[in-house]
């Protein structure tokens, strides 16, 4: 449980509030929810492929979540909410941990990653229409150059291989840039491959990146 108790120490020293809501008020909001597991002394992190129905992003890997709804509280609620509709994962099996940075995704939603522990012995019930896979990734495999294909900087690529069903899986875009972050952060240290930011105070960058996305919308 050492694992479990400083990851969630170290995330904790990162959560954030409305401090970077001043510029975005009028900016569609969303959240995921990154539900990471200990598993055999091991963290890991619980991600789903998209179903083919979906209108947008289909077939993406990513993380549970979606758009605020007007009767949600607040970002952790949105997360919460989604996680249950999507893969079945109920509020209270949830051990909420942190909110963390927003990011614009390239459709112009502000995304908050929010971070929580679920038991290992959960086992989804994803929504076909919605989800057509739910699988783990060791946390620290987001750290690996051997899995890293993306560019220098805030642009990742990740390709994994299930071991259980043996399907892989290309892991990109926002959803990679949420994973790389929560890894650094989790672990306290950088991984392999440039990141752009130091882990002991990303929030200098993440404020920097939310302002140069909101001059160009």
């Amino acid at each position: 449980m050492a694992a479990k108790s400083e990851a969630t120490a170290a995330l904790k020293r990162h959560q954030t509030g409305s401090e970077f809501s001043r510029d975005v008020a009028a900016l569609p909001r969303a959240s995921v929810l990154v539900p990471l597991l200990l598993r055999d002394g091991e963290l890991r992190v619980l991600m789903t492929l998209r179903s083919q129905q979906l209108r947008t992003n289909a077939g993406d890997v990513c993380f549970p979540g979606g758009k605020s709804d007007p009767g949600d509280e607040d970002e952790v609620a949105t997360a919460l909410r989604e996680a249950e509709e999507e893969i079945g994962l109920p509020a209270e099996q949830v051990e909420v941990v942190c909110r963390l940075y927003p990011i614009i995704s390239k459709g112009g939603l502000l995304v908050t990653p929010v971070v929580g522990f679920i038991d290992e012995s959960f086992r989804p019930s994803p929504n076909p229409s919605e989800v057509s896979a739910v699988f783990t990734v060791p946390l620290d495999f987001f750290a690996r150059r051997k899995h890293h294909t993306g560019f220098p900087g805030p642009h990742h690529h990740f390709h994994y291989r299930d071991p259980e069903s043996g399907r892989r899986f290309q892991i990109w875009g926002l959803t990679a840039t949420v994973a790389v972050l929560v890894t650094v952060l989790a672990l306290e240290k950088n991984p392999e491959f440039d990141i752009g930011f130091d882990f002991r105070d990303p929030s200098s960058f993440f404020q920097q990146r939310l302002n140069r996305r909101i001059s160009k919308l």
